[in-house]
């Protein structure tokens, strides 16, 4: 039997396969730990980082709660969002990284569209 490691895997390559970003409608990419949250815009042509945010932030550690909750996910999500604006990027194809589309991933989702970013 597949360990959850192997299955998630196998969810994000399948994913991976499809989506791709280019210069013009760079991915976002989100990555969530038992402790934090993470999110970058990534332009896969030149394979680099455009944008970042995340919960290791100056704004979030004073804060000793569990940061991969919802609350901290919206944050995040508008935070990639203004970042992203602020360089010209307005559409992004979402990558979720393997995870499901609910809960943080579905907050930091709908943050980063109410600021702005198009999916």
């Amino acid at each position: 039997m597949r360990d959850k490691k192997e299955l998630k895997e196998r969810r994000r390559n399948r994913i991976r396969k499809k989506v791709f970003g280019t210069s013009e409608r760079p991915r976002l990419s989100v990555f969530r730990s038992l402790n934090h949250i993470y999110a970058q815009v990534i332009d896969d042509t030149q394979g680099k980082t455009i944008v970042s945010a995340s919960t290791l932030e100056k704004e979030f550690r004073d804060i000793r709660l569990n940061k991969s909750n919802i609350e901290f996910a919206k944050k995040v999500g508008a935070l990639i969002a203004e970042r992203a604006i602020s360089l010209g990027i307005t559409k992004v194809v979402f990558d979720r990284g393997g995870y499901r589309y609910h809960g943080s991933i579905k907050a930091l989702a709908d943050a980063a569209r109410e600021k702005g970013l198009q999916f």
